[in-house]
């Protein structure tokens, strides 16, 4: 088996990847400290065509050397939008989005037995680094999502588990 190159993985430019379907799908993120954080799920959301990122509370906005070195070039793709509200962004996303905080939460649903069924794109609120999603924008979503954890930690990191809820999304919706 050979390693493929980069010429050979057949990749969208930046005005190719404006102009392609997207993947119905917005991230919202909530009080994001890490810059690299914030750049890799910039990448997450170029790999999977996603629709739009937005970037509330103390969230960095590009552009920014350290969101760059995560990113990859992804800030210049990938539509943002920054908001100081995030509580008042979701209270406008919520009537055209189905809104899910991805948290733990009492009742929540883990990823494993979700599916997407709304005929309106869904939002993914994903929370700061140490308090996870603010209470507010939970009680605002239309549901919580938890990815099922089995060992000693109280949870993943932010870019680890938007990758993870974004690829779950991705394969349900494109099956």
């Amino acid at each position: 088996m050979r390693k493929l190159q980069n010429k050979e993985l057949n990749r969208l430019d930046v005005d190719q990847f404006r102009e392609a379907e997207k993947t119905p799908l917005v991230l919202v993120l909530e009080n994001i400290r890490s810059m690299h954080n914030i750049g890799s799920v910039f990448r997450t959301a170029d790999a999977f065509l996603l629709q739009k990122i937005y970037l509330c509370g103390i969230t960095a906005t590009p552009p920014h050397k350290d969101i760059r070195k995560t990113a990859l070039g992804a800030t210049e793709s990938v539509e943002w939008e920054y908001h100081n509200d995030a509580i008042a962004l979701l209270q406008e996303l919520k009537e055209d989005h189905q809104c899910m905080a991805v948290e733990q939460a009492v009742g929540a649903t883990p990823l494993n037995s979700f599916l997407p069924t709304s005929k309106k794109p869904y939002v993914f609120v994903l929370g700061n680094e140490v308090k996870g999603v603010s209470q507010e924008a939970v009680n605002l979503c239309h549901g919580v999502l938890e990815i099922p954890q089995l060992g000693t930690k109280h949870s993943l990191n932010i870019a680890v588990s938007a990758g993870i809820v974004v690829w779950d999304f991705w394969c349900k919706t494109n099956s």
